[in-house]
């Protein structure tokens, strides 16, 4: 049996990073009360230095070296937030970094790691692929390697969040947080359990990478054959022995949350709460928002992490729009005729729909002599106001295809 982390560890913890990181704050979302009925608070990780709550884990790691094994410098993988956390605390601890990112980690990420001091080197697919080159790294160079997650010292480190989090809201019944490897469920399941045993920690992972689930069905790590989502930051293809032994033993449940569920979260939190987090930093309101968790009075959800690529953040904001019916993609057919295209504008113009953007087509093997295509991108007021567009161009002789059935 793996020892655990104890509360003591994080207590410590809590000493060490006194004065190198922040209290992030502990705000209400309104927006998010008034549509569940309850009282939520958001836990504003992606205020905290480098963008994320890893700096907690990766300076307490790395101040506990030795100085021998600081002069031999620190090497890590991640897909962005580690490395933004690893890259400030050797800054600040005097030591060289080296990180190894997937060649398609965010650019944003990838130039705030450099900005931070450390040498970045890019390799393989996947966190998992880049895992495997530090630990190589590692052992050619002397470098020491500093887990992402699955080491205690880190899974103290990020414990932190969970004693701010009980000193901001006493009354707090449930806990929210995003999860990929492991570490910040893990230290904040040990500190409630010490001090809170009444409060319930519940994990959220992106369905397209979610190794728990099985993990935990197995009783054993359990290893993804592949992975997909657009929450890169909780794109991990297996969770570590240590913080798997910690959410078996400590976490009440692990839920997953789709796409859809994230990137209307990302809309939400954006639009209603003014909030610019990343996507692995929203998976815990959208395990809220699609009624995946039982909603505690009040509940806390963590903002993990706010480095998203703003390439990223459009088309997740056009994502979110459509799953919240306000972006309709459709495709109509109609006969091909002088003032045809301007009648079918005005159609949609007179129920107050905004037209982004036309394709008008007319030669194409499935559309019939004298009949011509226009595929429109429209902006409504919900899913209410779409039905309505759609069903009136029909009503008025239209063949109207949403984007999924053209």
């Amino acid at each position: 049996m793996t020892e655990l982390v104890g509360l003591a560890d994080v207590q410590a913890a809590r000493e060490l990073l006194a004065g190198v990181t922040r209290a992030t704050p502990l705000e209400p979302s309104r927006p998010l009360t008034a549509a569940l009925g309850k009282p939520i608070w958001l836990k504003c990780e992606h205020l905290q230095r480098a963008g994320s709550y890893k700096v907690r884990g990766a300076y307490v790691r790395i101040a506990r070296l030795s100085p021998a094994e600081r002069d031999r410098g620190v090497v890590a993988a991640s897909a962005g937030n580690h490395a933004q956390g690893v890259a400030l605390a050797a800054g600040l601890l005097g030591t060289t970094a080296t990180v190894f990112m997937p060649v398609n980690a965010p650019l944003p990420k990838v130039a705030a790691t450099k900005g931070y001091g450390a040498q970045v080197q890019l390799v393989g697919a996947t966190v998992d692929e880049s895992l495997v080159a530090a630990q190589t790294f590692a052992e050619q160079t002397g470098a020491v390697f500093i887990h992402p997650f699955d080491h205690p010292d880190v899974i103290a480190g990020q414990g932190t969040v969970a004693l701010e989090i009980l000193e901001q809201c006493p009354e707090v019944r449930t806990i929210v947080t995003g999860v990929g490897g492991g570490g910040l469920v893990s230290g904040i399941a040990v500190v409630v359990r010490a001090l809170r045993p009444d409060v319930r920690v519940i994990g959220v992972q992106a369905a397209g990478a979610a190794a728990f689930p099985p993990s935990l069905a197995a009783g054993q790590p359990v290893r993804l054959p592949a992975f997909s989502t657009i929450a890169d930051g909780i794109a991990v293809g297996r969770p570590g022995d240590l913080t798997f032994t910690h959410v078996h033993t400590l976490v009440d449940e692990v839920v997953t949350v789709g796409e859809e569920d994230i990137s209307r979260a990302l809309l939400m939190l954006l639009e209603r709460n003014k909030q610019v987090v990343e996507p692995a930093g929203a998976v815990g309101v959208a395990a809220l928002l699609a009624g995946a968790v039982e909603v505690g009075s009040p509940t806390v959800a963590v903002l993990s992490g706010g480095n998203i690529d703003p390439l990223l953040m459009l088309r997740v904001i056009e994502r979110g729009l459509a799953a919240a019916g306000r972006f309709l993609r459709i495709t109509v057919r109609c006969v091909d005729r002088p003032g045809q295209l301007a009648s079918l504008l005005g159609e949609i113009a007179e129920h107050r729909a905004n037209v982004v953007d036309v394709v008008h087509q007319r030669v194409h093997p499935h559309l019939r002599l004298g009949e011509v295509e226009v595929a429109l991108s429209v902006e409504t007021r919900g899913a209410e106001h779409s039905d309505r567009l759609i069903g009136a161009l029909r009503a008025n002789g239209y063949q109207v295809f949403a984007a999924s059935e053209a």
